[in-house]
């Protein structure tokens, strides 16, 4: 279905000319209509919040399978960034876990929690700077899609109506991995995965990273649908074998 076909769709008919002249210059669809689907879920989402990526949907169905290569009943989950509260809500939703959501941004917050209502789960989120993050709690798995985009890489214009802190990161883009691999090496169990959404370019750079933070960890990059590195995973366990 295109974009002007989803707008005759879900937009009531007297609105649906102001849209269109929205749509043709570059306002993202989504927020025109004010959810996108998500992992069998319905997100709902508005300028305070990135709008879900169907790579990061690929994030989440990796993320589960290598959960259960590690055989962990009811995971203690920890996202970081958790903007419109997507990927929480999708794992929530097909894995029996406790889920602790924050992010930077009260509005994103306050979506979230309406997400998370509106699909029927339980999920504590929390508005926390990860730079502050101070916590007792220990997690098997850490999960982010932190901002990623370096400040000179070109972009979609469509992003531009897209939160800057959800988007851009300093030290070409790596700068929130160095931060959450630093603050989170002490609240990880015994037994651990964490999965990062990353650029292209990056995963070379995130490696290093996790083997200064993280130095006897295994990792693996891979890749999305159109065969650009996308994800990165580490775990002291050795479960990335075929």
């Amino acid at each position: 279905m295109t974009d002007e076909e989803l707008i005759k769709k879900y937009i009531p008919k007297s609105k649906q000319k102001q849209a269109l002249i929205k749509l043709h210059n570059g306002y993202p669809v989504q927020y025109l209509i004010g959810n996108v689907d998500f992992y069998d879920t319905i997100i709902n989402v508005n300028e305070d919040v990135l709008i879900p990526r169907f790579e990061t949907e690929y994030l989440v169905d990796k993320t589960i399978k290598y959960l259960k290569k590690l055989n962990m009943v009811n995971p203690k989950i920890l996202e970081i960034g958790t903007g419109s509260g997507c990927i929480s809500i999708a794992l929530k939703r097909h894995i029996d876990c406790d889920i602790d959501a924050i992010d930077i941004s009260e509005n994103a917050i306050k979506l979230a929690k309406i997400n998370a209502k509106n699909n029927q789960v339980n999920i504590n989120f929390k508005t926390e700077d990860i730079h502050n993050f101070l916590s007792l709690n220990k997690y098997d798995l850490i999960i982010s899609n932190p901002p990623y985009v370096s400040y000179n890489s070109p972009v979609s214009e469509k992003i531009k109506y897209e939160p800057e802190n959800a988007i851009y990161a300093p030290d070409n883009g790596i700068y929130f991995y160095k931060v959450i691999l630093e603050k989170i090496k002490n609240n990880l169990k015994i037994l651990y995965l964490i999965a990062f959404e990353i650029g292209d370019k990056e995963g070379n750079k995130v490696k290093e990273l996790a083997n200064f933070y993280l130095p006897n960890s295994y990792q693996i990059i891979e890749k999305d649908y159109n065969n650009f590195e996308r994800y990165f995973f580490i775990s002291n366990q050795n479960i990335f074998k075929d």
